[in-house]
Order: structure tokens, then sequence, then C-alpha cells
């Protein structure tokens, strides 16, 4: 699934801090950042700077991929984080 939102971004930036056992404070210090910035960034606040954004992927293990090829699959991405999964489990958290 392509993330398509800041809230979908938000969803796998949290989920995947989560299964790293990190808490916002320790991405924060990591990256260089405020506990506040990782609060809204996770939930989806459309306006983070990009090489923020990149930094928080890094930290966390998240590939980045342009390679503008798509796949009809519905599986797990190369890197084995099925967003798919995590944005509709974060979708139904909101309901």
């Amino acid at each position: 699934m392509l993330i398509r939102t800041p809230a979908d971004l938000g969803a796998v930036i949290r989920d995947r801090r989560k299964r790293l056992k990190l808490d916002q404070s320790s991405l924060a210090k990591q990256i260089g950042v405020s506990r506040q910035w990782v609060i809204e960034i996770e939930h989806g606040h459309p306006r983070a700077e990009l090489a923020l954004v990149l930094r928080a992927l890094d930290a966390l293990g998240i590939p980045v991929d342009a390679g503008g090829q798509q796949t009809t699959s519905r599986g797990p991405a190369r890197s084995g984080v099925d967003i798919n999964a995590i944005v509709t489990k974060a979708k139904k958290g909101k309901t």
C-alpha cells in the first residue's frame, strides 16, 4: 500500500516506534527534535519538515523507495512492514 496522507505516515512511524519499544522521548532525542514533534508527526501533522521526517524514518529503519515500480501484491512490503495492516489498525483505533 502506498502512504497517501500524513495520517498514514504517522501511523507507520508510531507502529514502528512501538515495535522497537521506543518511547516518544527516546525517538525525539535520536532524531534531534522535541517530543511534541514526534507526537505531531504520529498524529498526521501535515506541515512537518521533510528533512526531519526522513531522519525519523531512517532512525526507525523504514526505507523510502522512490523506484516508481508499483506491484499488485497485497502482501507485506519488501522491508517486512505490512503498511496495509498498520494503516487499517490506526483507522480502526480512531472510531
